[in-house]
C-alpha cells in the first residue's frame, strides 16, 4: 500500500531550503526505496507556510528513508531554517484517481 508523508512547517528561507533538497536528491540518485513523489503547496492565506506531501511505495519504504542517516542530517539542516518546528502526519493512501 502506497504511504504518503505530509511536512507542515513554515519558512522565510524556502530557496535555500530548495538548494538543500536539490543536494540531497543529487547524492540519493539511483538509490532504491526512496520517495516516488514530492508535491510542494503554498498556503496562499500564509505566504510563508509551506506543505510538503512525499509519496512511497510502501510504509516500510518511508521508514527505512526516514532511519538513513541521510535522511536524518537533511531533516535536522531544514528544521533549522523553519521559523516553527516542522509537524508531520503520515498517511495510508487509501485511494488515487486521475481525474484528467
Amino acid at each position: 500500500m502506497k504511504f504518503v508523508q505530509i511536512i507542515d512547517f513554515e519558512t522565510e528561507r524556502m530557496d535555500e531550503m530548495r538548494e538543500l533538497v536539490e543536494q540531497a536528491a543529487q547524492r540519493a540518485a539511483g538509490r532504491t526505496g526512496g520517495p516516488t513523489h514530492r508535491l510542494v503547496l503554498q498556503d496562499r492565506n500564509t505566504p510563508n507556510r509551506y506543505l510538503v506531501l512525499i509519496e512511497f511505495e510502501s510504509y516500510e519504504d518511508a521508514m527505512r528513508n526516514s532511519n538513513d542517516p541521510e535522511t536524518t542530517r537533511m531533516a535536522q539542516q531544514l528544521a533549522a531554517l523553519c521559523t516553527r518546528p516542522p509537524s508531520f502526519t503520515d498517511c495510508d493512501v487509501r485511494e488515487m484517481t486521475e481525474l484528467k
